[in-house]
């Protein structure tokens, strides 16, 4: 996958498509329609963009995942990470939880996630 960012709008028709694939394209027609009052040409206009980006496959009239959301989103964290708080974590961490406490279940939740990654 290529370090693609999605927009609001693109957002909410990768969703539609990780919800649903794999769906062919008349089908994925109708659920934008349905759920973002698009027009076919449309659809198979962003649908392209992100098989572009590598998030989507489409074959002989089948829309494909590529990337999973999970993936994709993962992917997106990692590389925001890096711009902006040169890959610290921490630097990230401190700055996310400045204007607010973290509850006693989130640290919780944080302590069994770093224990579970941290190098034996």
């Amino acid at each position: 996958m290529k370090n693609y960012t999605l927009g609001v709008v693109e957002s909410k028709f990768a969703d539609i498509v990780w919800e649903n694939a794999p769906l062919s394209t008349t089908e994925l027609v109708k659920l934008c329609e349905k759920e973002l009052n698009w027009k076919r040409t449309t659809t198979y206009t962003v649908l392209k963009r992100l098989c572009n980006g590598g998030l989507f496959k489409m074959e002989k009239g089948e829309v494909s995942v590529l990337t999973s959301r999970d993936e994709f989103y993962a992917t997106q964290s990692e590389h925001y990470v890096k711009e902006n708080f040169n890959g610290s974590l921490p630097a990230f961490l401190t700055a996310f939880t400045s204007n607010r406490k973290l509850s006693k279940s989130e640290v919780d939740e944080i302590k069994k996630m770093i224990e579970s990654f941290e190098e034996k």
